[in-house]
């Protein structure tokens, strides 16, 4: 039941974090809240969960919202939980209400708990107040009751739940992750994961368009076969019951003919069999496309010759036309996105001239920052970005995505970081390209998830060590072992080789700690160190054996074998070290030989063959990690 409604890890620590005996324990700070929550107060001890429970919900409350209370409260110990309506009068230790913020006895009960809410909310925001036995949820909307409910989800703890109040809306309306990346696409259990992990942080855009699915761009024009069909309409279920919409991308630039009938046709006609099947958000990136030549004469006739500029006049009359022919004769379809063929720099051009003068004002534009690969996105280019398309841009944001040379044999897994503070008056919304690891994305996503959320409280090394912590299930052990794995692949490199995020920063100032103790003090240099080298080699069983997620560990399994052979590594060297230390050349020469051996086993295990693009060697701590090896033996 509780992995029904909640993502694996979201399940896991919610179990390692309960035990829920009757008695309230004293008075403690509340748990940290994964989105940052706009505003927490504590309201006292902690409100114990008996083993019967009440939950009391509104009519308008929804099937998964009362499916994730009813986890939340048996993870927190309740052996019978009853859902009633708001008109039954509940028999129970324990009353949870939950409903519409605006409803009088939600509203009373939050103001009868010192939860002061603004008059005006915004949408998905929601307000909460455990106190004194009882607990309020209020939602905006269905989204706000949903994200009260997850809420509530990370308030449990040993004692019960915490005694707290919080209101909170977020700061961008769209937040979550395009598929958008070369290579092996994601598997159809990957994706249900994702979105049940996307509901568990809060975010609520999936976007549907996997480079290598050909129905989404060679073969555009052709009807998805029944069982891929079949298996969208899965996603779109799964999306719906963790709130996030599921938006379907089609790719036509390659080959449509802008001024072709016959393939108007063919595009409403795949967009209305995704509308039939319950999609309500569509897409159609134009990117990584010739625009400087037609795919058809019919088109020159019309536009002239090829240009920027005519290749952005034949674009806005397709998003145009799509808008308000297809968009808005649908009821409950939204704005359509679009991803322009300049999508990665501010500079105008005849291009953008046309999109910022003639696109309808409702269309998101996508934009990936001043780069294909940013190492940055900053308020001032975001207001670079919003002048020169003449609207608020949505951000594709390829990071952690590892489809392109610079990553080939890489994990990205550093923070989610280098993106400032005050975007959310800028920019529509954020959605991260992740990699084709889809569970290790999860790192870059939970912090992306809370940026988005609220990026004026964002802490990148916090939500970092939070990520990690949930992958974990709460369990300290693993992870302490996850934050020393990730250290080891936090390099970050842009297209053209620029490293933005470098790698193993903790290890590497342990390094250079060793290096200016090894001078004075040998024994103490090697003491001081190994018990971080001894974290690094035990780090894959720990992670193997404690994660919440197991497709995490098959995800990572390569870099976890490299990393048992590299951690053996530098133990083994400074053994080596401590030998020499000890005046036992011969020992030291043995321990070094050693190193080099594992050093070099390590380095020859690749990437999974079909799973990553581009393949290769993996890399693990590379620059640091390996260089220090190599030099230990030089070390006098």
């Amino acid at each position: 039941m509780i992995r029904s409604v909640l993502g694996l890890a979201g399940a896991a620590l919610l179990a390692a974090s309960a035990t829920a005996p009757a008695t309230a324990a004293p008075e403690a700070p509340a748990p940290q809240i994964t989105p940052q929550p706009q505003q927490v107060v504590q309201l006292g001890d902690d409100v114990p969960v008996p083993e019967r429970v009440s939950v009391v919900a509104d009519r308008e409350v929804d099937q998964p919202t009362r499916d994730l209370l009813v986890a939340v409260l048996r993870g927190a110990g309740a052996q019978q939980v009853d859902v009633v309506d708001a008109s039954q009068q509940p028999d129970a230790p324990l009353v949870v209400r939950v409903g519409g913020i605006g409803t009088d006895d939600i509203a009373r009960g939050l103001r009868d708990a010192g939860v002061e809410v603004p008059p005006e909310l915004p949408a998905e925001g929601y307000a909460l107040a455990a106190k004194d036995g009882a607990v309020v949820l209020g939602g905006v909307d269905s989204d706000g009751v949903y994200y009260s409910a997850q809420t509530l989800r990370q308030l449990v703890r040993e004692h019960g739940i915490a005694g707290a109040g919080v209101v909170d809306h977020p700061l961008m309306p769209l937040r979550g992750a395009i598929e958008g990346f070369y290579g092996s696409p994601w598997t159809h259990q990957e994706r249900l994961d994702q979105l049940a992990f996307y509901g568990d942080v809060k975010l609520n855009t999936y976007i549907y368009a996997p480079k290598d699915d050909p129905y989404h761009r060679e073969k555009w024009r052709e009807p998805y076969p029944a069982d891929k069909l079949a298996e969208l309409g899965e996603l779109i279920d799964q999306g719906d019951a963790h709130h996030v919409r599921f938006t379907f991308a089609l790719s036509p630039g390659l080959s449509i003919c802008y001024t072709s009938e016959q393939d108007w046709q063919a595009l409403t006609g795949k967009l209305q069999a995704m509308y039939d099947l319950g999609v309500r958000a569509f897409s159609l990136p134009l990117d990584d496309i010739d625009y400087t030549k037609w795919n058809c004469a019919e088109d020159e006739a019309k536009y002239g010759a090829p240009s920027p500029g005519s290749a952005g006049q034949a674009q806005v009359d397709l998003l145009n036309r799509v808008q308000r022919e297809f968009i808005a004769t649908h009821e409950g379809a939204q704005p359509l996105q679009a991803v322009p063929t300049e999508y990665s720099d501010t500079e105008d051009s005849p291009y953008k001239k046309t999109i910022r003068e003639q696109l309808d004002p409702a269309v998101e534009m996508m934009w990936t920052g001043v780069g294909v690969v940013p190492p940055e996105i900053t308020v001032p280019q975001a207001e670079e970005a919003a002048a020169v398309w003449g609207r608020k841009v949505f951000v594709w944001d390829n990071y952690p995505v590892n489809d392109f040379d610079a990553t080939a044999g890489r994990l990205l897994l550093a923070p989610y970081a280098k993106r400032e503070p005050g975007l959310h008056d800028h920019l529509s919304g954020i959605v991260l390209n992740p990699m084709n690891q889809a569970s290790a994305s999860k790192v870059a996503e939970f912090g992306a998830a809370d940026f988005t959320w609220n990026d004026t409280g964002y802490d990148a090394t916090r939500a970092w060590r939070e990520a990690a912590r949930y992958l974990a299930g709460g369990d300290p052990g693993t992870t302490e072992a996850l934050l020393a794995f990730f250290d080891l692949e936090h390099l970050a490199p842009t297209l053209d080789d620029e490293i933005w995020q470098p790698q193993a920063p903790e290890l590497d100032r342990r390094l250079q700690e060793f290096r200016s103790t090894w001078a004075d003090d040998k024994a103490a240099a090697v003491a001081a160190l190994r018990p971080y080298a001894e974290l690094i080699a035990a780090a894959p069983k720990r992670i193997r054996d404690g994660v919440a997620d197991p497709a995490f560990v098959t995800d990572a399994e390569p870099w976890l074998e490299a990393t048992e052979l590299w951690g053996s590594a530098l133990l083994t060297s400074l053994d080596g070290l401590q030998s020499r230390a000890d005046g036992d050349d011969a020992a030291a020469d043995q321990a070094f030989a050693e190193a080099a051996d594992l050093a070099r086993r390590a380095g020859e295990i690749r990437t999974i063959p079909g799973e990553t693009r581009p393949e290769g060697p993996v890399r693990v701590g590379d620059g640091v990690l390996d260089t220090f090896i190599a030099e230990a033996p030089d070390l006098r």
